[in-house]
């Protein structure tokens, strides 16, 4: 289980560079959201041979949620800021939590439910630092991009270790959608085609393929959780590469997810001893 958190710890690590990369790049929203998942599917393809099983009915469903997802997003940091993209985007844990137990099953653990309020105070702190008024249209993206996101981590849940050709046919099928306005949007520059490679193979495939990985072992409530790490290090890389300072309220609710985001990975390992030192013997 320690593993599969740390996975999903690096798939937020990974989609924390999404902002900073997206702001540093010329390029359109749909140009992005085309580009990144063309790279993205042909790096799945090439680095999980497991990838390129014929999709089910299953793996379908969750490919568009998967796609809606990837081009909600790209679209919604090029409407709205970075910000409210990313801290919208993460109301995902709540829809999870109200769509988990009739879609999979899974009630949420004791743990789980004290700890969303806490993430929720911490996300507030960010909305009162970073959230600013207007913008409606990126906004509504972005929540329209938090729904799918959940919906895609039930679905990944749901499909286990299948879950990779999801992710194939899910960036082919955002590509698709996407790519059809490339010229549409600005030539872009020898920076803007790598920063595309970037999010492409790092950003996007290797962080949902790390994604899909620790889900198989981990309860998607507690797994949305996690990744709430994501609008922890977004100011961080924001400021280092974009030359977006965050707020002290920023900080602060940074600090309170990332205390929580801790908690969650190592209590279990660090409880597991004491459970089995007082569990009683045959």
């Amino acid at each position: 289980m320690l593993r599969s958190r740390l996975l999903l710890l690096a798939a937020a690590g990974l989609w924390s560079t999404a902002g900073a990369a997206m702001k540093l790049c010329d390029l359109s929203g749909w140009q992005i959201a085309g580009g990144r998942s063309l790279v993205a599917g042909v790096f799945l393809l090439v680095a999980v041979p497991q990838a390129r099983r014929r999709p089910s009915r299953g793996v379908l469903l969750v490919s568009v949620a998967y796609a809606a997802t990837v081009v909600l997003f790209a679209l919604a940091n090029k409407l709205t800021t970075s910000a409210n993209a990313i801290f919208i985007q993460d109301t995902a844990p709540l829809w999870v939590l109200l769509l988990s137990p009739a879609l999979l099953g899974e009630r949420p653990a004791r743990g789980e439910l004290l700890a969303v309020p806490v993430f929720g105070a911490g996300l507030a702190l960010f909305f009162l630092d970073e959230l600013t008024p207007g913008q409606v249209t990126g906004n509504l993206v972005a929540l329209a991009s938090g729904v799918a996101f959940a919906l895609c981590i039930l679905g990944l849940r749901r499909l286990h270790a299948a879950g990779a050709p999801a992710l194939v046919w899910g960036n082919l099928l955002a590509a698709a959608v996407a790519l059809p306005l490339w010229p549409a949007g600005p030539a872009p520059r020898p920076l803007d085609l790598a920063l595309v490679a970037y999010l492409g193979v790092f950003q996007l495939g290797l962080a949902y393929l790390c994604f899909a990985r620790g889900l198989e072992k981990v309860p998607a409530l507690e797994a949305s959780l996690l990744v709430l790490l994501e609008p922890v290090l977004n100011p961080i890389w924001t400021f280092l590469l974009a030359g977006e300072r965050p707020g002290p309220w920023a900080l602060a609710g940074g600090a309170v997810v990332l205390a929580a985001t801790a908690w969650r990975t190592l209590a279990p390992a660090l409880l597991a001893p004491r459970l089995r030192a007082g569990s009683p013997r045959a």
